[in-house]
């Protein structure tokens, strides 16, 4: 006599478990919802209910945009990069956290924000962040000359160990800008 159980004796919890581990990329939640035949209702709880059982084990459940999956849990990286004989990942200048931070916190954005932002041209390191695929194309703005529109990355919020943006800590934007400014005026 087996202990094993038919697919219909799993619970949704443990179907849900083992379609995000077979993908290889992102799943948008309706797609889960349509193979599990449950409401996106049901998908979010499920997935919180396997985040939370997750917490004490390897992996995190990872959600940007309407789409999840599985990854390992941002404290091992040193452990798997040893194990997998990988580099270190690679370092970020401070122009380009700078400008990361920028898209993060307000995305969508043009490479004219960013750099209206910065003050200084970005070019060189919006390649930089592309190429390391922590943010991508998401659109055009409106308006002249139709500027593309960049966001975030799943790989973003892996190289941060996030498991959402929401999971970003809050700033006061405006803050920020007036300490710049008065740093900027005590420089002068």
């Amino acid at each position: 006599m087996s202990d094993s159980k038919t697919p219909a004796e799993l619970s949704p919890a443990a179907k849900l478990e083992a379609l995000l581990f077979v993908a290889a990329e992102p799943i948008p939640l309706t797609q889960l919802g349509t193979a599990l035949d449950l409401t996106p209702a049901k998908i979010r709880n499920l997935l919180d209910e396997l985040d939370e059982s997750l917490a004490t084990r390897g992996l995190r459940i990872q959600s940007l945009r309407g789409r999840v999956q599985l990854t390992t849990a941002p404290e091992l990286a040193p452990l798997i990069q040893d194990f997998l004989n990988l580099d270190a990942t690679s370092r970020l200048s401070g122009a380009a956290l700078e400008a990361l931070s920028i898209i993060a916190y307000q995305q969508p954005v043009t490479r004219p924000q960013v750099d209206a932002i910065r003050g200084v041209n970005s070019d060189g390191v919006m390649r930089s962040l592309l190429s390391k695929g922590l943010i991508q194309e998401g659109g055009r703005a409106e308006g002249p000359g139709r500027p593309i529109l960049y966001a975030t990355t799943p790989e973003f919020l892996q190289h941060f160990g996030l498991n959402s943006l929401s999971a970003m800590p809050n700033i006061d934007l405006a803050e920020v800008a007036a300490e710049n400014e008065e740093q900027e005026i005590l420089k002068s």
